[in-house]
């Protein structure tokens, strides 16, 4: 079962939430330069026909591929522990279901913006952002946590 925000309760997880998102990217950044030298001396390998293979830096590199892979995962993971959903790690987008007039919706977040101030159906995503106004704030739940 999801968790569903108020606005209040996801603009209080919002400092975690972005400092968490930060540092995911940062080890994109470096999975993704790992997997580029990994790439690049698979296709060494393949052009030299095989005849000098360094195993040890090969497995290496493979090595560091996939546990920068692994870390970047259990990173995500934890994000989404909050209740919130990571969208897309590219953009930088956070999503935190909310109820609004008795139906499932996102406050929507985009890494860079100081504070949630936009919300879309859940099937609409990031194109089908909406300005959170009064109708929007009085219309809204979620959970009821003690």
């Amino acid at each position: 079962m999801p968790r569903y925000f108020t606005l209040r309760q996801a603009q209080q997880l919002l400092p975690i939430v972005e400092a968490e998102f930060r540092q995911a990217l940062r080890v994109k950044r470096e999975l993704d330069g790992a997997a580029r030298e990994l790439a690049g001396y698979s296709k060494h390998l393949f052009l030299a026909g095989g005849a000098v293979v360094d195993q040890r830096k090969f497995l290496s590199l493979r090595s560091r591929r996939d546990a920068l892979a692994r870390r970047l995962k259990e990173m995500l993971e934890a994000i989404q522990e909050h209740g919130c959903q990571v969208k897309d790690l590219e953009l930088g987008l956070v999503d935190f279901p909310t109820l609004y007039c008795g139906k499932e919706v996102c406050l929507c977040w985009r890494l860079g913006e100081p504070e949630i101030a936009w919300w879309h159906e859940t099937d609409e995503g990031y194109r089908g952002r909406k300005p959170i106004d009064q109708n929007f704030l009085d219309n809204h739940r979620g959970d009821d946590l003690a």
